[in-house]
């Protein structure tokens, strides 16, 4: 065969293969249980992605250690494209900062696709805690010290490290119970063990509205229209804790920019789908996909705030 045409039949073969990706099922790993945030937000845009891409997306949740343990797992696997992660402020910019040593790094080992969505915290309490708002909350919390316990989906999660910053800010303390996502400690405080969860909005969503816990204050520039009622932190006073969280996409590092791209596009069309943005809304979170270079100066930028925040509250760092 002459030169020229082997090259075309190369060209031809390898164009071919792009082109079928994906040919199998991909795997979404998420690094928290099941009921949490980040699993909700994975199932919404999963559900979709699938028939976007021409291939299931499968969910599988890999909990434990504040989101190291899926997030270590994911970074390991092939660079494929097969393997997709759940991207988040807790995993992939608390964490990191919070740890001695990490079995990932949060920038190197991962190749940003896209954020998915923002997601105001909120401040959750059992309905039988005896105060009425955030000001009675703290006064209560400072005359009773360590009485009270906070649950959070892991040691170094953003859940505990917001109830740590919490705590830093208002002078308060409280127990720290951590537990393997957010929906086993959100289940505890709804029962009674533990009387105080921070967490996002729409894990919560369901059990505020059902009267079982009861909201406080939430992180967000504006008062929520799903919580018209609830103040945001900065009307009640405590501006270090009004922050949303974000929600993305990555893979492992390696991933061709060709399936990269593909993915992006993929995210994007999906999250301009009205029921889509419906169904992120109604949880009270916003859609908010960016583009692959956005999305990596978000984490590497958030992991610098994170850091900041570490040392101004003189946190002793994890095992």
């Amino acid at each position: 065969m002459k030169p020229a045409l082997f090259a075309m039949a190369l060209f031809g073969i390898a164009s071919s293969a792009h082109a079928a990706y994906p040919e199998r099922p991909i795997k979404l790993i998420v690094p928290y249980a099941a009921g949490g945030t980040t699993d909700i937000i994975a199932r919404i845009v999963g559900t979709r992605l699938g028939p976007v891409l021409g291939q299931p997306v499968v969910i599988e949740n890999r909990p434990g250690a504040g989101g190291a343990v899926g997030s270590a797992y994911a970074a390991k696997q092939p660079a494929d494209g097969y393997t997709l992660v759940m991207e988040v402020e807790s995993s992939h910019a608390v964490n990191p900062n919070v740890y001695l040593k990490t079995a990932y790094d949060p920038v190197k080992d991962f190749a940003p696709i896209s954020n998915l969505a923002d997601v105001p915290n909120v401040l959750v309490v059992n309905p039988a805690f005896p105060a009425a708002d955030l000001p009675s909350f703290i006064r209560q919390l400072k005359a009773n010290p360590g009485k009270y316990s906070f649950g959070s989906s892991g040691n170094g999660g953003l859940s505990h490290m917001n109830g740590e910053l919490f705590m830093n800010a208002t002078g308060t303390r409280m127990l720290h119970v951590p537990y393997k996502g957010l929906g086993p400690a959100l289940n505890d405080a709804v029962a009674g063990q533990i009387q105080v969860v921070f967490d996002n909005i729409p894990s919560s969503s369901g059990l505020i509205q059902g009267g079982r816990l009861k909201p406080l204050a939430v992180a967000a520039k504006q008062r929520l229209k799903v919580l018209p009622n609830v103040p945001t932190y900065a009307e009640a006073g405590l501006p270090a804790m009004n922050n949303p969280s974000w929600f993305g996409l990555g893979a492992p590092a390696g991933t061709p920019a060709a399936i990269l791209d593909q993915l992006n596009d993929a995210v994007r069309q999906v999250l301009a789908e009205p029921e889509v943005i419906a169904a992120i809304e109604k949880q009270g979170a916003i859609p908010a996909p960016t583009s692959r270079k956005a999305f990596g100066d978000l984490i590497r930028g958030q992991n610098a705030h994170w850091k900041q925040v570490v040392e101004a509250i003189h946190f002793t760092k994890l095992q």
